[in-house]
């Protein structure tokens, strides 16, 4: 059976200062290359002893050796070109970001370095393997890589009017999912303890309340699209299976400098989504009203693992410990205590400039996850 990891961890966190100035005196070629991956690395191993001494299960390196939480395949592939015109390319088929800091995460796009593919895309390195080989080395514990669902990757990098001269949305899709099931072998050889698919148009855009009437008002049917996303996130996590590592998948409503792009529960999704994805675990968005009651848990399969979202990364103020263990007995009618465990709602840094918090506020957060872990699960 898959470890459960009471205490988990999205995935992200915010960089340190030094990492940022290093990543812009390399892109305005102040800096070789390897003092820029000198001071990835450094960085990495400050975030590995934050997890460390929080007490959290399970070791990521942060993402800090990308852009944001799904640029590692862009960084992998060459066949992209600009497009200045799109400052926040997500938005083409998502709500624009909201939220009071919603004006701040729209601008923000433009550290993405918006591109679309133009041409036929060709691999050139792997998409984690430098995040595997470092964690391999220097993760003091089980070690976990992310990487973002196929639909959610096509999402960013099909545009009309340039990509589709190329492929078309499918024929991409299929590209996609071939490269991150060749990336989830070679993790496997390199001793990975948990692949996590952060696929999140299940909510963003199937969950959503105005993007699935935006949709159906287009002509698109938001079930019909559900199932081709499973089909796309099983294709790709079937690979993992039978290895003995723990397989999940992360979905939320958007995450960037504190703001989000969606509302609405997961009833929509909840049948299909939870019994047809072939995972150990979903990790899910529950801390604030956006994400609705935990009614819908009430159709996880008996064998899987729910982590509750419940502690925010994107607001500094710390959750009471009475509040956390009244959610978790609410969650618990649903999912049994024991298939059960918690974590933030997302990273703390989904794209490099992160969300609005300090790294002690970050600190106190993971410690907070892992003291309400210890205190409910022992």
């Amino acid at each position: 059976m898959a470890a459960p990891y009471r205490a988990d961890h999205v995935g992200s966190m915010l960089r340190p200062p030094e990492l940022l100035q290093a990543r812009q005196d390399f892109t305005d070629g102040k800096i070789s290359a390897e003092a820029f991956k000198a001071a990835e690395d450094a960085a990495v191993l400050k975030a590995l002893e934050v997890q460390k001494n929080a007490g959290i299960d399970i070791f990521t390196e942060g993402e800090y050796r990308r852009t944001g939480w799904s640029t590692g395949i862009r960084a992998a592939i060459e066949g992209l070109v600009p497009t200045p015109d799109q400052p926040a390319t997500a938005t083409r088929i998502l709500n624009m970001w909201q939220g009071p800091h919603g004006d701040l995460a729209n601008s923000s796009m433009t550290v993405m370095r918006p591109a679309a593919l133009g041409e036929k895309m060709r691999q050139v390195k792997r998409i984690a393997g430098e995040e595997a080989a470092f964690l391999k080395a220097h993760a003091p514990g089980p070690w976990k890589i992310t990487m973002p669902g196929a639909v959610s990757v096509v999402g960013q990098l099909f545009q009309p009017g340039i990509t589709d001269g190329v492929y078309t949305r499918e024929q991409l899709t299929q590209e996609i999912i071939a490269m991150l099931q060749n990336e989830v072998r070679a993790l496997i050889d390199d001793g990975v303890s948990y692949i996590q698919l952060d696929s999140l148009h299940y909510v963003e855009r199937v969950a959503d309340r105005t993007q699935r009437a935006q949709m159906i008002a287009a002509g698109e049917d938001p079930d019909a699209y559900l199932d081709s996303l499973i089909a796309a996130d099983n294709a790709v996590l079937d690979e993992a299976q039978g290895h003995g590592i723990t397989v999940g998948l992360h979905m939320c409503r958007g995450n960037n400098r504190s703001a989000w792009h969606a509302e609405g529960d997961y009833e929509p999704i909840a049948e299909k989504a939870f019994n047809q994805l072939h995972v150990d675990r979903f990790l899910l968005e529950y801390d604030t009203e956006r994400a609705g009651g935990f009614e819908p848990l009430r159709f996880v399969p008996k064998d899987k693992m729910v982590v509750l979202g419940l502690i925010s990364s994107k607001e500094p103020v710390l959750e009471p410990m009475d509040t956390l263990l009244r959610r978790i007995d609410e969650a618990a009618k649903y999912v049994p205590l024991e298939n059960l465990a918690i974590s933030p709602q997302c990273g703390f840094a989904s794209t490099m400039l992160g969300n609005l918090l300090t790294w002690d506020e970050q600190r106190r957060k993971l410690e907070l996850v892992a003291q309400t872990a210890r205190k409910v699960w022992g």
